[in-house]
C-alpha cells in the first residue's frame, strides 16, 4: 500500500469527498464514508473503494484492513481532512466508495427468498431513523427497502453511521409511488400501511407470506391517500399512554414480529445470537 501526501485544500479528491458528504446520492455514484470501522465494513461488503483519506500520524489505522494496491490512499494534515468531513468530531479516516448496484430482483426474491419481506419508506426525513431502519432490516432478514419521494438519502453521513454498515449490504432502491405499488403487486407482495387507528394488530396479521410494510413520515405517518392504496393496515398495540412510536422503533418491532411468525411457520430458529451491541 503506497500513500501519497496531499497538502492542498484544492486537491481534486478532497473536493470530491466534500461534495459526496454534503450532497449524498449525487448522479456520479460515489458516496463518502467516515471512520476506520465503516471502511472495514465497506471492504467486507466488497464495495469498490475509490480513494482512502487518512490524517497524517494515523496511518496505522489502515493496517490490517486489506486495502489492495490499486486503491488510492492520500495522507493529509489532520485539520485539512477535518475541514472536508461532516461530523462535529471528525475521525482520522475517510473514503470514497462506489455504492452497490441494487435492482428489483434483489428485493423481490429472485436472489434471496420466495417470500420477500420489504420495507416501504414514505418520506422518512431523519437520517438517524433511516440508518436505524436499515440496521434493523438487515438484522431481521428483510430483503430490502424501497424509498419513496421525500425520504432522505441512505448515503447521508448520519444515516450511514446509524446503519453501522448495513447500508453496504441491505438492498435499497428509490422509486416513485406508482412504480412501487405496481412492482410489488406484480410480484404478489401484499402491501400493509402502518396506521394508529382502524388497523389490525401486528400479531394478528399474517406476516409470514410475501409482504411489504409501509412506514410513514416521522410527523405525519403514511399519507392518507397512499395508505388508501395499500392492501391493508397494520398497527402496534401500545398499552402505555403514548400516541405513536418513533418510525425506526415501529419498523423494528414489525420486522421482529414478521421474523417471529416466519420462524414459527418453518420451525427454524430465529437467530443464533442477539442483535444488540
Amino acid at each position: 500500500m503506497s500513500i501519497r501526501i496531499v497538502q492542498s485544500k484544492q486537491n481534486a479528491r478532497l473536493k470530491e469527498l466534500r461534495r459526496a458528504l454534503a450532497s449524498p446520492g449525487r448522479s456520479d455514484g460515489l458516496a463518502g464514508i467516515e471512520g476506520p470501522n465503516l471502511l472495514a465494513e465497506a471492504l467486507r461488503a466488497k464495495l469498490r473503494i475509490r480513494c482512502v483519506f487518512v490524517a497524517q500520524g494515523s496511518e496505522r489505522l489502515l493496517d490490517g484492513l486489506g486495502l489492495t494496491s490499486d486503491v488510492e490512499v492520500l495522507a493529509t494534515p489532520r485539520d485539512l481532512l477535518d475541514s472536508a468531513l461532516a461530523t462535529e468530531t471528525p475521525q482520522p479516516v475517510a473514503a470514497l466508495v462506489a455504492p452497490p448496484d441494487w435492482t428489483w430482483a434483489h428485493l423481490l426474491g429472485a436472489v434471496k427468498s420466495a417470500t420477500p419481506l420489504i420495507l416501504v419508506l414514505a418520506g422518512i426525513q431523519d437520517p438517524g431513523n433511516l440508518g436505524t431502519i436499515l440496521r434493523s432490516a438487515e438484522a431481521f432478514g428483510a430483503d430490502g427497502v424501497l424509498c419513496l419521494s421525500g425520504t432522505v438519502s441512505e448515503w447521508n453521513p448520519k444515516a450511514v453511521r446509524a446503519s453501522a454498515g448495513s447500508v453496504f449490504r441491505i438492498p435499497v432502491l428509490h422509486a416513485n409511488e406508482v412504480e412501487t405499488l405496481a412492482g410489488l403487486r406484480e410480484a404478489g407482495v401484499r402491501i400493509l400501511a402502518t396506521t394508529v387507528q382502524g388497523a389490525e394488530p401486528a400479531d394478528q396479521v399474517n406476516l409470514s407470506d410475501a409482504v411489504a410494510l409501509m412506514i410513514g413520515n416521522e410527523g405525519n405517518g403514511v399519507p392518507v391517500d397512499l395508505a388508501a392504496k395499500a392492501d391493508g393496515a397494520i398497527t402496534i398495540p401500545c398499552p402505555g399512554p403514548v400516541e405513536s412510536l418513533n418510525a425506526a422503533v415501529a419498523a423494528s418491532v414489525l420486522l421482529y414480529e414478521a421474523t417471529r411468525q416466519r420462524a414459527a411457520k418453518t420451525g427454524e430458529p430465529r437467530g443464533r445470537r442477539g442483535a444488540t451491541r
